[in-house]
């Protein structure tokens, strides 16, 4: 089976020596994903958009290994406190509606101070 690498461009992809995705067979793993902003500019300031951020660039790397939001059956979800997470999760059903994957949420600290979420995913795409 061929192993594709998919990456977003992000320095810290080749620093750290990860890809934003990868895809074997029918599978697709997406990195744990975080509100990060062209030129590195702020993100937004809520959650609900920053969450809106993250799965905009996980749904740009599950098109590319072919795949779509649909195809999702795992997310987890990590925000910096517990009370971000009904907006946090609007978001996730907004883009998850049709797919309602299983998913975690995690209370933790992230990378950068800015970021309040970091999602990650994981799909299966079936044959049409």
């Amino acid at each position: 089976m061929r192993r594709q690498l998919i990456s977003s461009g992000a320095a810290f992809e080749e620093r750290v020596g990860y890809s934003r995705a990868v895809r074997v067979g029918d599978r697709v793993w997406v990195s744990g994903t975080a509100p990060i902003m062209p030129g590195d500019a702020d993100p937004p300031k809520t959650p609900y958009e920053q969450a809106h951020v993250c799965l905009a660039i996980i749904e740009r790397a599950l098109r590319e290994a072919g795949a779509s939001m649909d195809d999702v059956v795992r997310t987890r979800i990590f925000v910096t406190d517990a009370a971000f997470i009904d907006d946090v999760g609007r978001a996730h059903g907004d883009a998850f509606a049709r797919a309602r994957p299983a998913t975690t949420g995690i209370v933790t600290q992230l990378l950068d101070p800015r970021w309040l979420v970091e999602i990650e995913a994981e799909a299966v795409i079936l044959p049409s």
